[in-house]
């Protein structure tokens, strides 16, 4: 029953013609990839999360894994799903100016519903082409079970295409509504921890994904310890026992695997979209902004704070996007400034004393004008865990802070390495790639990310893969604000690894 409403019968010999044109050594090996929504690398420990830890012993552990920048969970939910970075798939912050749909504020990606009004007011949502458009087209399917935000689960698989998002919102195709509702009962409310929406979506892969759908590629969205850790912060007891229950799901997963007899063909990938911060309230970017607006001929503001980007309404005044720069650079809640790129590239922005869109793989045609990081520091918290931000609330994530740009990232299965942790830089972009080649899909040009090839069993050797650390530096004039980028190389790709910046 499920099974024919994801591949009709009338559309078996198209789909076979496109995925011989498309495909090559085909593998008849499944991959799980399990998005546990903030979860730091040194949450990863025998007493907390011991299941997870015994899963990296089995397999691989990756020690210098990268969210991308922005490190917010729509931004990297898209480069999972598109293997690029924002430049290319545009969808640029957990909240994101399109004036096509609200002219006068920017958009909460987290919302389904808003998402699906950019794609209907501005082109397609995504401006790259998504996991959820490649694999159908290769005669693959593509499973998203999710329990945090709608947009999340949808920016994994938005077009549908013959797979399905199972989230406790909304189901996609929506006619499959009823069946799950039968299969998983009664929708159970949301708590911290997040424990019971998070078995709903572990129980939508084990059933109707493994019993019915049988994807190639499957996704679950495990919202903890993100959603309590923002109100709870990091260490504290309700944010371990998230953790422990995370951990739980997983062992859960790992055990049905292999009591179903699919341990030896199904590669497991746990991987975080972003790292974690304790917050101290400093940064007020939009009242720091707001002094510098013009009033439009209906009253309204001519910019547009959304998140840390800075969005001017119609002409762009360059005078007024230096002037606003230079006030940043003076308060010290600011961390990192970027602005587009000058015309022949290069590490500095248009204004001095700025990185540029380009290096941060920013550039798109949905941009703003300034992109702002707030600052950060290494002290610890109460709990002892390093890294503070001068963002908003108690803890959360979103700077080029390495507290938020590192993030976890674990594999295990037939197609792994055993035994074994690898040091090379790697990223949320890379995971996509990684996929369609152990799928023997063809990998489109819009991928950025690379194939993890030292981390497959065929793969070359991991100290072959010669890794190089360099900086990018800019100042003011003045020499009062010193901006730097700590970046990484590898296998012809660059990674960001943070910043840092530096006041008299």
């Amino acid at each position: 029953m499920f099974r024919s409403i994801f591949v009709p019968a009338v559309l078996a010999v198209a789909v076979v013609a496109v995925a011989a044109s498309q495909s090559d050594t085909p593998t008849s090996h499944a991959h799980l990839v399990i998005v546990v929504d903030g979860l730091r690398p040194d949450y990863v420990t025998p007493d907390v999360m011991p299941r997870l830890v015994r899963l990296g012993q089995r397999g691989i552990v990756f020690t210098a894994h990268h969210s991308v920048f922005p490190t917010v969970t729509r931004v990297n939910a898209s480069s999972i799903a598109t293997g690029a970075y924002p430049e290319t798939h545009g969808l640029l912050g957990n909240t994101v100016y399109i004036p096509a749909v609200n002219a006068t504020k920017g958009l909460d990606t987290g919302s389904r519903e808003n998402l699906e009004a950019i794609a209907r007011a501005s082109g397609p949502l995504l401006t790259a082409p998504s996991l959820g458009e490649i694999l159908p087209a290769a005669g693959k399917r593509l499973f998203v079970a999710g329990s945090g935000t709608s947009g999340a689960a949808f920016l994994l698989n938005h077009t549908v295409g013959t797979g399905a998002i199972i989230h406790q919102e909304f189901t996609r195709p929506a006619s499959l509504g009823a069946h799950v509702l039968e299969a998983l009962g009664p929708l159970p409310p949301s708590a911290m921890p997040n424990a019971a929406l998070n078995r709903r979506a572990v129980d939508a892969y084990l059933t109707l994904g493994l019993d019915e759908m049988r994807p190639d590629v499957a996704f679950v969205w495990i919202s903890d310890p993100d959603h309590t850790a923002h109100n709870k912060g990091i260490g504290s007891e309700t944010t371990n026992d998230a953790l422990r229950l995370v951990d739980a799901e997983i062992g859960r997963i790992d055990d049905t695997l292999t009591a179903k007899g699919l341990a030896d063909r199904t590669n497991i990938i746990v991987v975080s979209d972003h790292g974690f911060s304790t917050h101290n309230d400093h940064l007020k970017l939009a009242a720091l902004v707001a002094p510098f607006a013009q009033p439009l001929p209906d009253g309204s503001p001519d910019i547009v704070v959304a998140e840390g980007a800075i969005n001017f309404r119609g002409a762009v005044d360059l005078a007024r996007v230096t002037t606003i720069v230079a006030m940043l650079q003076k308060q010290r809640p600011a961390g990192a400034i970027f602005t587009r790129s000058k015309p022949r590239g290069g590490a500095e922005g248009i204004v001095p004393g700025t990185l540029s869109f380009g290096l941060a793989r920013w550039s798109h045609p949905r941009s703003g004008e300034i992109l702002v990081s707030a600052n950060w520091n290494a002290d610890r918290n109460e709990a002892g865990y390093a890294g503070k931000t001068t963002d908003s609330g108690v803890a959360g994530h979103g700077t080029s802070s390495p507290y938020d740009v590192h993030n976890t990232l674990i594999a295990a299965g037939p197609d792994f390495r055993e035994h074994t942790s690898s040091d090379v830089p790697t990223g949320n972009v890379d995971l996509a790639p990684t996929l369609l080649k152990l799928l023997g899909v063809k990998i489109p040009p819009s991928m950025s990310g690379r194939v993890i090839e030292e981390a497959l069993r065929n793969g070359p050797p991991i100290a072959s893969v010669t890794v190089d650390r360099v900086t990018e530096g800019v100042k003011t004039p003045d020499g009062n604000y010193q901006l730097t980028a700590h970046l990484s190389k590898a296998a012809g790709h660059t990674y960001l690894d943070f910043t840092d910046v530096r006041r008299p």
